[in-house]
């Protein structure tokens, strides 16, 4: 793990590298009172045949995390640096990811899942001793790692929320912003979905319009047609409902430049709309993205008692959704040469 101390006096510390550990904090940390944290979710990916490792588009979480930070009050850091300690902590780290190469080398290897990934998870969070709803004064910046399996969604269920009940996120809230608070309080609603057979939730607001934001804590795209127009369609950054995926972002730019028979569309949309699209045969697929999940297919999403059918051109996934997918996975793995995907020595 890697470790940053600040207080407003001196300012950053010097990053410090040390085995995994529990942490000490004073029971009075403004993180633990006052919600004063925030964090990252990023991978590092290590392609099967080269060796070689690849962090994706970290720079993008680096300037997202300092907005979050900013959001609670924390203290900001230099973006730049935050992409050179990380490579170094992942250059520690990349021997627990699998290649040929290494397998080759030494009988006493065992065969890994080829498309393992580092899972990175950056925090920031409050410290301090003194109680008080206050800019705090002393925090720690803090990286862990996780070696994680190749994960392929299976088509999701998608339940959509009651506005009239719980909401995920509201205009001129924090929903654009990766803090804890924007989490905890919607397991309640995720664990009534996962109840009524659902995996997880889709978020909506206004009890009129019943707008679309997210699914779980991921973004979320419908691909319809409109008229003589195919429109790939995910909920504005705009609204402050929705957190400014790197995923979400990658896909837009990929569909502007990859996909020209779509028009890529950035607005507000209800789940009515949803409904038009399907009982009218116009709806082709909907998917969500994050670093979790990735890019998942959807193939069900209740609303009020009723489930719509979301076509799967391909069995477990519509067709924008598997070659944005495949795209993605390429630049990740190094399969091609990207600028997204920055290399680790």
């Amino acid at each position: 793990m890697l470790t940053c101390e600040w207080n407003s006096q001196e300012g950053w510390g010097q990053p410090k590298i040390t085995p995994y550990q529990p942490l000490s904090l004073d029971p009075c940390s403004s993180a633990l009172h006052y919600a004063t944290e925030c964090f990252e979710g990023m991978k590092a990916y290590r392609n099967w045949s080269t060796g070689e490792v690849r962090i994706f588009r970290p720079e993008l979480n680096a300037v997202r995390l300092n907005k979050s930070a900013a959001r609670v009050s924390l203290p900001s850091f230099d973006e730049q640096e935050f992409v050179k300690v990380l490579q170094v902590l992942v250059g520690l780290e990349k021997r627990w990811l699998a290649c040929k190469q290494d397998l080759e080398a030494t009988s006493a290897s065992t065969q890994e899942d080829e498309g393992d990934f580092i899972y990175i998870r950056p925090f920031l969070i409050g410290t301090g001793n003194t109680l008080g709803l206050s800019k705090p004064v002393e925090a720690l910046f803090v990286i862990v790692t996780s070696r994680m399996a190749r994960y392929n969604a299976q088509p999701l269920k998608l339940l959509a929320s009651s506005p009239a009940e719980m909401v995920r996120a509201w205009p001129a809230g924090f929903g654009n912003s990766k803090v804890g608070a924007n989490y905890g309080p919607s397991i309640q609603w995720q664990g009534y979905a996962a109840q009524q057979g659902y995996d997880q939730v889709l978020w909506l607001f206004d009890e009129d319009k019943k707008f679309v934001t997210e699914a779980g804590g991921a973004n979320f795209f419908v691909v319809w047609r409109a008229g003589d127009k195919l429109e790939l369609v995910t909920a504005p950054m705009s609204s402050g409902t929705v957190l400014e995926g790197i995923t979400r972002r990658s896909i837009l730019e990929l569909a502007r430049d990859r996909m020209p028979e779509l028009t890529v569309i950035e607005r507000e949309f209800g789940v009515q709309e949803i409904i038009e699209a399907a009982r009218e045969s116009r709806l082709l697929e909907a998917f969500l993205c994050g670093t979790a999940y990735f890019v998942a297919p959807v193939k069900t999403i209740g609303v009020d008692g009723q489930d719509i059918s979301v076509p799967l051109q391909f069995g477990k996934s519509g067709e924008y959704a598997a070659k944005i997918k495949q795209w993605l996975m390429e630049i990740m793995y190094g399969d091609c040469d990207h600028e997204w995907g920055i290399r680790v020595y």
